[in-house]
């Protein structure tokens, strides 16, 4: 007998749409001058924990939260195991190349390459929008039109890719892998995480088995292990020695610990239970905390452990709100960023661009301290509302 889907749960959305508010709202304070040290991203060899340096684990942890259900669906609605199989690595492929374009893209040689930094990132995600927009499928649609919508944005993408050149070690380069950007590294862990979801549903223990081991590699990468067990081969031998796939398998563990007390009746003990692991989970981040410094750059194992005790926490108060107080309605002007998350992610990149070709700036006042916060959080909003009317005109991104 096939096992039903899983039923939708309001706080996975609101904590993905939360979760991209809080994302918005950082990458704004580059445009801030005077706000405390606690909020930004800590420097890599500074032992901190700032707000900004949670804000990624969570939205990973979110991710492997909603793997389960995406996957569970597919299934369900009849399609195969190599069909769901190409629609994960296509989903994937979109987000590494996305994310290839946006780490890049701030290091561009404009003179070289012939375009200013500006007007490359308009067409990036203009080009974005072309190809990975989600147009009607209902007739009558003029679908010759939407796929030549498509060739017209990959057409744009290869002549961005082709006339790129940017400065590396005073040299002129065209694209780097680097760190592969935000997207690109969660394409590369939604890769990996799904794929070993969907060949191990529903066999559990096969995914408590991956947790282990995803949350074993941190520790053993930063103690030197893996450099023992591969002597002549790189360190980094998976993304952040499997930070971010620990993020995402944790959130894996967390849908299927939901799947548990739902099958049970026993909704009412997931905050309690949620909140014990997280507070687990930090005190495990301080024991580690003998040994690493708490680094997000560095991916350090206390990073890992502290975030996502963290997530768990931040989760069991949402599932609390929203699936047993019934409280969805004080996020829903947000709603939008957990369901056009990457519209609202690449969207600041035509903003801040447009922008710079107005001969104004705003007053110095509105760009520093508590003032200047308040400016970043509205500009986090002014994106989910933008992305909001967008979908209206049904355009939104969707791989």
């Amino acid at each position: 007998m096939q096992t039903p889907p899983l039923k939708r749960i309001q706080s996975v959305d609101t904590f993905r749409a939360l979760t991209m508010v809080a994302m918005i709202f950082v990458n704004d304070f580059w445009t801030l001058t005077g706000i405390p040290y606690w909020l930004q991203h800590a420097e890599a060899d500074v032992d901190f924990l700032g707000v900004s340096d949670v804000v990624f684990p969570c939205f990973l942890f979110i991710l492997g939260m909603a793997i389960p259900f995406a996957i569970q669906n597919r299934l369900a609605k009849g399609d195969t195991h190599p069909q769901i199989l190409v629609h994960i690595i296509s989903r994937s492929l979109a987000l590494i190349i996305m994310g290839l374009f946006t780490v890049n893209v701030p290091d561009i040689n404009e003179e070289a390459t012939g375009m200013s930094q500006e007007l490359f990132k308009i067409l990036m995600v203009v080009a974005f929008f072309l190809v990975w927009n989600l147009y009607p499928s209902q007739e009558p649609s003029p679908k010759y039109l939407f796929k030549g919508f498509q060739v017209l944005g990959l057409g744009i993408l290869i002549y961005l890719a082709f006339i790129f050149k940017g400065n590396s070690d005073g040299k002129l380069v065209g694209f780097e892998t680097k760190w592969w950007g935000i997207l690109g590294l969660i394409g590369w862990t939604y890769l990996s995480c799904a794929i070993i979801y969907l060949l191990a549903f529903p066999k559990p223990i096969v995914l408590v088995i991956s947790w282990v081991i995803f949350s074993f590699l941190p520790i053993a990468g930063h103690a030197g292990w893996l450099k023992n067990l591969w002597p002549s081969g790189p360190q980094d031998w998976i993304l952040a020695n499997g930070a971010f796939h620990s993020f995402a398998f944790m959130g894996i563990m967390a849908t299927l610990l939901l799947e548990w007390f739902q099958a049970k009746n026993r909704k009412i003990q997931i905050p309690s239970v949620f909140t014990i692991i997280g507070i687990g989970l930090i005190v495990i981040g301080i024991l580690l905390h003998n040994f690493f410094i708490i680094s997000k750059i560095q991916a350090t194992p206390t990073w890992v452990f502290l975030c996502s005790g963290i997530a768990f926490i931040l989760y069991a108060s949402l599932f609390f709100l929203l699936d047993l107080q019934d409280k969805g309605r004080w996020f829903q002007f947000i709603r939008t960023a957990g369901t056009s998350t990457l519209t609202c992610y690449v969207l600041p990149y035509v903003y801040y661009s447009v922008v710079s070709f107005i001969p104004f700036r705003l007053p110095s006042f509105l760009t520093t301290g508590s003032v200047g916060l308040v400016k970043s959080f509205l500009f986090s909003l002014m994106i989910v509302g933008i992305a909001t009317l967008l979908g209206r005109l049904q355009v939104r991104l969707k791989i």
